[in-house]
């Protein structure tokens, strides 16, 4: 693996998760719990597009696919840490949660077909 993968992967995924991690505290403040996911959900899918159209130049449908699986790791393993285990939700795993993990894999995936339908025509 060399760093640029590193970076790409654990780096974005790193930062992707501490902005949605980030913007739940201060949601908290004023939204009630049950909509956090859906209030943060917007945001988050606009900075990974963000990331991976513009951050994110590789052509491989498995450069993406590792990116994907890396960054859906890095979700699921911080969401336990730091929400589950550390903030005792009760009830975390809902609609809204699944539907952040289908989107944090999927997103790449999506991204790749999209940028290799476009070079190949």
């Amino acid at each position: 693996m060399d760093k640029k993968f590193l970076f790409h992967a654990f780096g974005y995924g790193f930062l992707l998760w501490l902005f949605g991690y980030i913007l739940g505290i201060i949601f908290f403040t004023f939204l009630p719990q049950n909509y956090l996911g859906l209030a943060i959900m917007p945001f988050g899918i606009a900075l990974t597009l963000w990331i991976l159209f513009k951050k994110i130049k590789e052509k491989d449908l498995e450069y993406y696919l590792s990116i994907a699986i890396v960054w859906l790791v890095v979700a699921v393993t911080f969401d336990y840490v730091f929400l589950v285990k550390l903030l005792h939700p009760v009830d975390y795993y809902k609609l809204d949660v699944i539907i952040y993990y289908g989107l944090t894999f999927l997103l790449p995936l999506a991204v790749w077909f999209v940028k290799s339908s476009k070079t190949s025509k």
